[in-house]
């Protein structure tokens, strides 16, 4: 089953590489007179806001007068991306951001909740035109299906308790620091090839790693950011704890990032994609969507 990097990550205790900020990352503070060729800021507090697309690189809109009608494909119960809400109608990021593409484009879309396993078969299969469904861009994905130019990534973020005063968390300031990270994941591959001073203490679980970092048993806590976000911003963490410096990026631990998945070689409905992401974007709505979803970003 191909799972996204915020559900799951492999060892890759291999591979080196240094902490890079590869993400463009726009802070919300104020109403700003918008800027040709670049996104209209948003009096939403100061918030990061990622930012995918090069405004020099305008994506065209290809010809979509055969187009009818876009069948969205997605999973069941992913928060904060997809869930059922109260009444059973869908939910989340992923089919707010579909309804936006939808009405972008002027045109008529529905959508379908699967199990996560059965997505792609289900694309292969002619059941649906596109998956939205938080599906990573990895090399086995790519050999089934094609992606849209990505719409998040999932940085990885440290976290600390509110009165701690570790502020920078490059490698050589947190010498001696008791860091927590889940056993086998691509966090701790990371921390073992690039923060060699800290020292390493392992969970089972997230869960695991969240309460010794509550508890006060380590000094910070390295993990997927939007699943810190998703946990610091609910009742769970018990408002102990705020994100450390900054998102770390690195494509070979973390990802190429999650894109909108369609069949190989439909490149009509890709390249519409690109091109309404790009809109969205510039005209502020995805920032607008993003803030709703995520009060503390994981950026």
């Amino acid at each position: 089953m191909l799972q996204s990097p915020a559900r799951i990550f492999c060892c890759l205790a291999a591979l080196l590489g240094t902490p890079v900020l590869a993400i463009a990352v726009e802070t919300i503070t104020a109403p700003s007179p918008q800027v040709p060729g670049q996104p209209p800021l948003s009096a939403q507090g100061a918030v990061p806001i990622p930012g995918f697309w090069d405004p020099r690189r305008r994506p065209e809109l290809p010809d979509l007068s055969r187009l009818t009608q876009i069948r969205f494909l997605t999973e069941v119960d992913y928060p904060p991306f997809n869930f059922a809400g109260p009444d059973g109608s869908h939910a989340g990021f992923n089919i707010d951001l579909a309804r936006l593409i939808c009405e972008e484009l002027k045109i008529t879309c529905t959508v379908q909740m699967r199990r996560f396993d059965t997505l792609l078969d289900a694309l292969a299969e002619n059941r649906g035109d596109a998956v939205m469904a938080s599906i990573a861009m990895t090399p086995q994905a790519r050999a089934r299906v094609d992606f849209s130019d990505p719409y998040y990534r999932t940085p990885a973020r440290f976290v600390a308790q509110r009165s701690s005063k570790i502020d920078d968390v490059r490698p050589e300031q947190l010498e001696g620091k008791k860091v927590a990270v889940v056993a086998g994941t691509s966090h701790e591959a990371y921390l073992k090839a690039l923060f060699t001073e800290a020292e390493l203490l392992s969970y089972a679980t997230p869960e695991a790693a969240r309460n010794a970092l509550r508890a006060g048993e380590v000094d910070l806590l390295f993990g997927d950011g939007i699943s810190l976000a998703f946990w610091l911003n609910g009742s769970e963490s018990g408002g102990c704890c705020a994100f450390a410096g900054g998102p770390f990026t690195e494509s070979r631990y973390f990802g190429e990032g999650v894109g909108i998945a369609v069949r190989r070689g439909n490149d009509t409905l890709r390249l519409a994609f690109n091109w309404t992401l790009f809109r969205l974007w510039e005209k502020g709505k995805f920032s607008d969507l993003w803030l709703r979803y995520f009060p503390i970003s994981p950026y």
